[in-house]
């Protein structure tokens, strides 16, 4: 373990620099236009989250004011999104937030910044896959009457909270003769058969990993659709009255903001195309802004079409549109939903391993990872094949084996870090490079920078403080790796 000097941990590398060195050697092939990044982002973003957090959201927060809800956690997006749209069109290179940390803060809280990704890319892709594996067993079930041994539908560990340890997970199931056993999980095998798929994907190339996310991302809008016109249909406008939660009032409106927040995570991910982007300095952009644009008004309609079907304090908690429908007598389309949770879940596992191999290829350019797998393209289908490869098998691994719990509560707080560190850093340049090249300008800079800083941290400060320690204890756990190799293999000047 090496101590690095203050200069050298905060070392910073220029603009120019940053771009000659992605423009240099192996490249990533440019295939994405404004249309596909819109798509990557949008993918990236619609999840499970509204089809189950609005319903709690709805019930102890907001009421039918839940609508408002998501514009105002949008409002905060939107902020970093102006931000990170001017960072894309002045480095257009895959790194994201990580480049632009290193930019202007320096080495080590660049490192800290990849290090806090690895939760938003990999860690959400396998907690998402092992959602994906419920899901999956239920429709199959619900089609077939078929479902798949429990002992294979879960990690065989989990995290308890009340003792703060770790406790086997025992799995119920029922022999032929009808007796009820428990036994100790195995692990989660569609998790993990799903991200060999999408992993078999990705390693195509880029081309063909956004026409599968293209294909499933429609798939997803079909379903939406066919949800919100089947629903429309079932609304009584008196559902929507009183608008406001009748004992949260507007404070519901803001605590349901901060609960549907992880809705919004993944709109960014468009920004680690940059260097696959056929005209970045335009595209990108277009793609991080058009993408939040789509989610929201979606996220809106559906909440209204939900809070219009049941009064907001009967809505189920656990699968509330699944409930609703069923309350009108369409049964059907509980399953109709469940494609749609596993289209969009499908392409938040993509869109994860998809970005975090470029993160990882922006920082082994750095040095701060083995170039020898996290650096090397290959010649044929031009994308990190080795860390795709690297990062599918890990995010596999931890969707079967891993309790993944703990570290994907600590997704929100990261991910609200991190647009408070866009929104600091493009002040910065702003005002130490006004000369530099910048095809996107955050419009009222000051103005809004400051508002995604407030709006952000806001929402960070609302979160239980226990997270707070979870973050410390991540960021700590990446500054004794950086000491015991990254910084060692480092080439910052």
């Amino acid at each position: 373990m090496i101590f690095p000097s203050r200069a050298r941990m905060f070392a910073r590398k220029s603009i120019e620099r940053l771009v000659v060195e992605a423009e240099g050697g192996s490249r990533l092939r440019r295939e994405l236009g404004a249309r596909a990044l819109v798509f990557l982002g949008t993918g990236a973003t619609i999840g499970a989250g509204i089809y189950v957090l609005a319903g709690k959201a709805a019930r102890e927060d907001a009421g039918p004011a839940l609508m408002l809800s998501f514009i105002l956690a949008a409002i905060g997006c939107a902020f970093a999104a102006l931000c990170f749209s001017e960072l894309a069109s002045m480095v257009p290179v895959s790194g994201s937030v990580y480049t632009y940390a290193y930019a202007t803060l320096g080495e080590l809280p660049a490192w800290g910044v990849g290090w806090l990704l690895i939760l938003e890319y990999s860690v959400s892709a396998a907690a998402v896959a092992q959602g994906w594996s419920s899901y999956f067993n239920e429709l199959l079930k619900s089609a077939t009457g078929f479902s798949i041994d429990p002992r294979l539908l879960s990690a065989p560990w989990d995290f308890d909270y009340a003792t703060s340890g770790f406790v086997a997970v025992e799995a119920k199931r029922r022999l032929v003769d009808g007796t009820m056993i428990s036994s100790s999980a195995w692990l989660n095998l569609p998790a993990f058969i799903i991200t060999a798929i999408v992993t078999a994907v990705i390693v195509r190339g880029i081309r063909e990993s956004a026409r599968f996310n293209g294909a499933i991302l429609i798939l997803n809008f079909l379903i939406i659709a066919l949800v919100v016109c089947l629903g429309v249909f079932a609304i009584d406008p008196r559902n929507w009255r009183p608008f406001f939660h009748p004992e949260r009032g507007w404070g519901g409106v803001a605590s349901g903001a901060s609960y549907i927040f992880f809705a919004y995570v993944g709109f960014d991910a468009t920004a680690t195309y940059a260097e696959e982007a056929r005209n970045p300095r335009r595209d990108v952009p277009i793609g991080i802004i058009g993408s939040l644009i789509i989610c929201t008004l979606i996220y809106v309609v559906m909440t209204g079409v939900l809070t219009g079907m049941v009064p907001s304090s009967r809505i189920d908690v656990d699968a509330p549109f699944a409930a609703a429908f069923r309350a009108h007598g369409l049964n059907r389309a509980s399953s109709l939903i469940a494609v749609g949770v596993l289209a969009a879940t499908t392409n938040v596992v993509l869109v994860g391993i998809l970005s975090q191999a470029r993160i990882f290829l922006a920082m082994a350019r750095d040095g701060l990872l083995p170039s020898s797998i996290f650096g090397a393209i290959h010649p044929k289908t031009q994308i990190p094949l080795r860390s795709t490869l690297l990062i599918g098998l890990f995010v596999g691994a931890a969707a079967a084996l891993a309790p993944l719990g703990l570290l994907a509560k600590l997704v929100d707080i990261g991910v609200l870090f991190l647009f408070v560190v866009v929104c600091v850093v493009v002040w910065i340049l702003r005002i130490a490079q006004p000369e530099a090249r910048r095809s996107f300008r955050t419009p009222f800079l000051p103005v809004v920078a400051t508002c995604g800083i407030l709006i952000n941290g806001y929402l960070m400060f609302s979160l239980d403080v226990r997270l707070w320690i979870g973050l410390g204890v991540w960021l700590a756990i990446g500054f004794l790796i950086y000491l015991a190799g990254a910084a060692r293999r480092s080439e910052s000047v």
